[in-house]
């Protein structure tokens, strides 16, 4: 086995400790049963498929009427629960994942998650 070889397989079982650790974290933990509990209310999904589909609409017509229908629907999601817990949990997440990314960035000398242009399409 190739010296390089070895040191992707130690960089690939370092990866997967890591992945394992942010899976067995509280924070992810939470975010997890959130959306479970989020994908599990029916309200809570007609109300956010409604959203979508408001935004859509106003996206390809802007209109007065519409705008007032999704403020309102956006009124709504503000008050649902599950919705809210959702959005809470995966803000922590989101929290925890840009601390990680800081912590590897300081070392390498750049940001670690950050797409560095390219690809194909």
């Amino acid at each position: 086995m190739s010296e390089t070889q070895s040191v992707e397989d130690a960089v690939e079982q370092k990866l997967q400790a890591f992945i394992d650790a942010i899976e067995d974290s509280e924070t992810y933990q939470q975010f997890m049963a959130a959306n479970e509990r989020l994908e599990n209310d029916d309200e809570a999904m007609e109300l956010l498929d409604e959203y979508r589909q408001k935004q859509r609409q106003m996206q390809q017509n802007f209109d007065q009427s519409l705008m007032a229908e999704l403020q309102e629907l956006q009124e709504e999601l503000s008050e649902n629960e599950t919705i809210q817990q959702h959005r809470a949990a995966q803000s922590d997440l989101i929290e925890l994942l840009q601390e990680t990314n800081d912590v590897i960035s300081e070392p390498i000398g750049m940001e670690f998650a950050q797409s560095s242009g390219g690809g194909c399409c």
